[in-house]
């Protein structure tokens, strides 16, 4: 018994490690609307925090381009886009990449902070963090 109680223990444990990270699925809402428009996989590589696009839930906007987007990213699909490039964990938050918006093809500075388990708080901004915009994303199931 006393087995089966450390055992669920450890599994209950690591689930509430895994679940304390930024990566991971994420509902990312149209900010006119509130809907959830799309769902962000944020993923480490080289150390570093990266996102794409997984998911677009319109299913009118499945081969949608980002035609304001410049250089490398112009007429590129948005499904599959990385839209948040080389973040590196700085104490609680991850800051020194970008993030791109494909609505309007800017590239922004930003920083992102876990505020709980399943919220995810990402500030954009030009020049200053205080110039800027934050968003929510909420864990995605």
């Amino acid at each position: 018994m006393k087995k089966i109680a450390v055992l669920i223990f450890i599994v209950g444990f690591t689930f509430s490690i895994n679940a304390q990270t930024i990566f991971g699925k994420w509902n990312s809402k149209n900010d006119d609307t509130g809907e959830v428009d799309s769902v962000i996989e944020v993923y480490k590589k080289n150390g570093k925090a990266f996102a794409k696009v997984i998911e677009i839930k319109d299913k009118i906007r499945q081969d949608a381009v980002c035609t304001l987007c410049e250089g490398e990213n112009k007429g590129k699909k948005i499904l599959g886009l990385d839209i948040l490039t080389g973040l590196e964990k700085d104490g609680e938050e991850w800051s020194g990449g970008t993030i791109l918006d494909p609505r309007n093809g800017k590239v922004y500075k930003c920083y992102i902070l876990l505020e709980n388990t399943n919220k995810l708080k990402l500030r954009g901004y030009i020049g200053f963090s205080m110039f800027g915009k934050t968003a929510y994303w909420d864990r995605a199931e």
